[in-house]
């Protein structure tokens, strides 16, 4: 016997994969891929958001120890070291003195119409980058916003649904 076939059986040479097998292989791992990534933006924007509510809760913290101290609100965020502060989409946060000129008028509202802070506002546009006024319009359902001075800082969308 041929020394080059004395490790094959009867049924003669080593069998390859068909073309028909790589493609069914290859439709699998894009499947795979597809769902993974959905999974993986998913989940990235749930990061983003999580960071957007801790600078949140850490603004309005020095926000407040400000007013503790000077006994008014500052006028901007520059006052009180972050008026470079971006969110998580690379935006600035918003701000508004509900009791000053300028943030009067400019209060959030939920979906009654009803003021969400009676202090100041503080929150991010989201991933959009678009806000209106009232939580009920679209575009700012994903906004990160403080509500009730403070006891809730979230997603719009959870705050009011």
């Amino acid at each position: 016997m041929d020394r080059h076939l004395a490790g094959r059986s009867a049924a003669g040479a080593v069998r390859g994969f068909t073309m028909v097998e790589i493609l069914i292989v290859l439709a699998i791992v894009a499947l795979l891929a597809t769902v993974g990534m959905g999974a993986y933006g998913r989940h990235r924007e749930k990061v983003l958001v999580s960071q957007a509510v801790i600078d949140i809760g850490a603004i309005s913290t020095a926000i407040k120890l400000f007013e503790t101290d000077a006994r008014a609100l500052p006028a901007s965020l520059g006052e009180v070291g972050f008026g470079n502060k971006l969110d998580p989409w690379g935006r600035p946060y918003r701000y508004f003195d509900l009791a000053s000129k300028k943030g009067n008028g400019m209060a959030r509202k939920d979906k009654k119409l009803a003021p969400l802070n009676s202090d100041f506002d503080l929150y991010s546009t989201g991933k959009d980058g678009q806000s209106k006024g009232p939580l009920v319009t679209p575009v700012s359902r994903d906004d990160v916003v403080r509500a009730r001075d403070g006891r809730f800082i979230g997603l719009a969308s959870e705050f009011d649904p």
